[in-house]
């Protein structure tokens, strides 16, 4: 792919959303306490790519997880990097609790094995919110770069082509063909280094969105998820399409 072409086909650039980059607890309640001993426990975040959704709270054997409610675009826990959750099989319930809402809760059921983190991605619309939960395979890398993934969880009333994304600073794709409700495994990554993602339709240079990586960039020893979210134009929520970047750790 040539810089020349991505660069005319561009459209607004996209400042970057790092929505989980502290190491330490906010002030803000949190129901999920940030664990420090993990025997029997697994690790679990929940990323909400369900559009138009709202005051969502995470329920888990019917214990509430969530302290601050989950919108559009939000991770759960946004104050550490995960959340505690005893190992074994799990009853989750994701809805929003306010009275009279269309949203269509959530309801689903995970083995989660001992000392293992998991990524719960909620997706599509409030009227028929679904969820997908991968593993998040956490490496620390012996170097100083970081580790990045890409998620697909873009809605659409149609089946919408997969996507290429490529990045400026590594001058190839970093995912290829990515399909809805498709995760990547990490990779790794440059730290500290401004980077542009460019997303396109398989096997074409129709760049219709590009997310810039400012500041210091990733960070090194870090591991973080990209995710491609919000509505095709064709959709019922037309022109929503956006990116997002969480932490992951």
């Amino acid at each position: 792919m040539k810089v020349t072409n991505i660069l005319t086909a561009c459209g607004a650039v996209l400042a970057i959303a790092i929505l989980s980059v502290s190491c330490k607890k906010a002030t803000g309640k949190e129901v999920a306490a940030e664990e420090n001993n993990f025997a029997n426990k697994s690790l679990v975040q929940v990323f909400d790519a369900t559009v138009n959704s709202a005051a969502t709270h995470v329920f888990i054997d019917g214990n509430q997880a969530t302290g601050t409610a989950l919108t559009y675009g939000t991770v759960f826990p946004a104050s550490s990097y995960a959340f505690k959750v005893d190992a074994g099989l799990r009853s989750f319930n994701i809805r929003n609790t306010t009275a009279g809402t269309t949203q269509t809760p959530i309801t689903f059921a995970e083995n989660m094995d001992v000392n293992k983190n998991y990524t719960i991605f909620m997706y599509d619309t409030i009227t028929s919110a679904k969820q997908i939960t991968v593993p998040t395979n956490i490496v620390i890398p012996a170097d100083t770069t970081a580790r990045v993934r890409f998620a697909n969880f873009i809605y659409a009333p149609f089946t919408p082509p997969g996507i290429d994304i490529f990045s400026f600073l590594k001058g190839a794709n970093v995912a290829t063909n990515l399909k809805v409700t498709e995760v990547t495994d990490f990779m790794p990554y440059p730290s500290r280094l401004m980077d542009t993602l460019y997303f396109s339709p398989t096997g074409t240079t129709n760049v219709f969105l590009k997310l810039v990586i400012t500041g210091t960039g990733f960070i090194g020893k870090r591991s973080y998820t990209v995710v491609y979210r919000g509505s095709e134009p064709r959709g019922i929520y037309p022109g929503t399409r956006t990116a997002s970047v969480f932490t992951n750790y």
